[in-house]
């Protein structure tokens, strides 16, 4: 069972403080005993499938939504009975909610304006936020006339211009086309690190957590299956959600065979028989859930005499070229799999003239491939 109390930061350096949180909706348990810290000038991301609970934690730290039970303190200060309009936080949404009879300086004004702040000090304020998200002189333009990335930066310029203790970003991407939205990825890291503004987002986009992110949560059903680095939860995922959810991986189920040095051989239904080091102590018999990802296997030419200890070697038929620039790949059939591996293709034009129908041989290290146990794989 994942739990909903990872490791926490140190209070005095967090801005974010959730402690025992849950939040039902009739007999939908939505949120679960859920407590973590989100430390100060950080981009923390929330990444899991819909209807996992991202919203509605949300909303409950934007005060929205009150939790069943359990406290949110924000910035050492605890939101129990605090209205959302006086809560040290703001968010940006994925529709952006620009006010359109207002031009661009009227936007990211509003919210001074509604706190009466001084015309001249507003003013200079909208000034220096508009140029510090790269639209200078930008005030007087109708929000028609913004290109979808000028008006997301408009939108957090509005945002940032109060001074939030958090910002809450939710999808702010997600109604972006392809390119637009991986060139607002690298606005966005950029904008969190100059302004140092703690940054709470929310995603399905698992290429949005692991590009922006200082830390990353994985929710599934209510509670957080791991919280760590972007690093860490590619490299090192501790369930097999994890391992399945953040980025590709080709899994397989079967039965533990063998033990050895930290590593078990791990039988398919179909006899394949594959290695990989354990995240949890198995016994021989046990029922496991194996993971390797594409970019481990590797493809042998014949022309690799010596590879690692442990190494097994397989060989498949092409099923499939899937081309997608640097991110390349093939599916390959080993005769016992059921379902084609994936294999990232390397970019150096070995294998341009890949066909269907083509054998290869592979391998991979057991050591960068994971296997969890039968409670583990549900």
């Amino acid at each position: 069972m994942p739990s909903s109390r990872p490791n926490q930061a140190p209070a005095e350096h967090a801005d974010l403080q959730v402690s025992g949180v849950s939040k039902r909706f009739g007999n939908f348990e939505a949120v679960r005993d859920l407590s973590f810290t989100v430390q100060r000038g950080s981009f923390f991301s929330i990444l899991g499938p819909s209807g996992c609970g991202k919203t509605t934690l949300l909303r409950m730290i934007a005060g929205f939504s009150a939790p069943d039970s359990g406290d949110i303190v924000i910035g050492g200060r605890s939101m129990h009975g605090v209205g959302p309009n006086r809560r040290p936080v703001n968010m940006v949404f994925q529709h952006l909610a620009l006010f359109p009879m207002m031009n661009v300086g009227e936007n990211v004004a509003y919210g001074l304006q509604q706190r009466g702040v001084a015309a001249s000090e507003i003013k200079r304020r909208v000034g220096d936020m508009l140029e510090r998200v790269g639209l200078p002189g930008s005030e007087n333009k109708g929000v028609d006339q913004l290109s979808g990335g000028q008006k997301q930066r408009v939108a957090i310029a509005r945002s940032l211009v109060l001074e939030p203790t958090l910002l809450l970003l939710d999808e702010p991407l997600g109604a972006l086309d392809l390119k637009l939205r991986e060139h607002m990825k690298i606005e966005l890291k950029q904008l969190q690190a100059a302004f140092g503004t703690t940054f709470v987002y929310i995603t399905h986009d698992q290429s949005e957590a692991l590009v922006l992110s200082d830390r990353v949560a994985v929710m599934n059903h209510g509670v957080f299956e791991q919280v760590g680095s972007p690093q860490d939860l590619y490299y090192q995922p501790l369930t097999p959600f994890v391992a399945s959810f953040v980025g590709n991986n080709n899994g397989f189920t079967g039965r533990v065979e063998s033990i050895l040095g930290g590593c078990a051989t791990v039988r398919t239904p179909s006899g394949l028989a594959l290695q990989a080091r354990m995240h949890v102590a198995l016994s021989p018999g046990a029922r496991a859930q194996l993971f390797v990802r594409p970019e481990a296997v590797v493809l042998l030419d014949g022309s690799q005499a010596l590879l690692g200890n442990g190494w097994a070697i397989y060989e498949g038929r092409v099923e499939s070229l899937l081309f997608d620039g640097a991110n390349s790949a093939v599916l390959v059939r080993e005769p016992q799999t059921q379902t084609p591996l994936r294999i990232a293709l390397p970019q150096t034009g070995q294998y341009a003239g890949l066909q269907v129908g083509h054998i290869l041989r592979f391998g991979f290290d057991p050591e960068n491939a994971v296997c969890f146990g039968a409670s583990d794989a549900g």
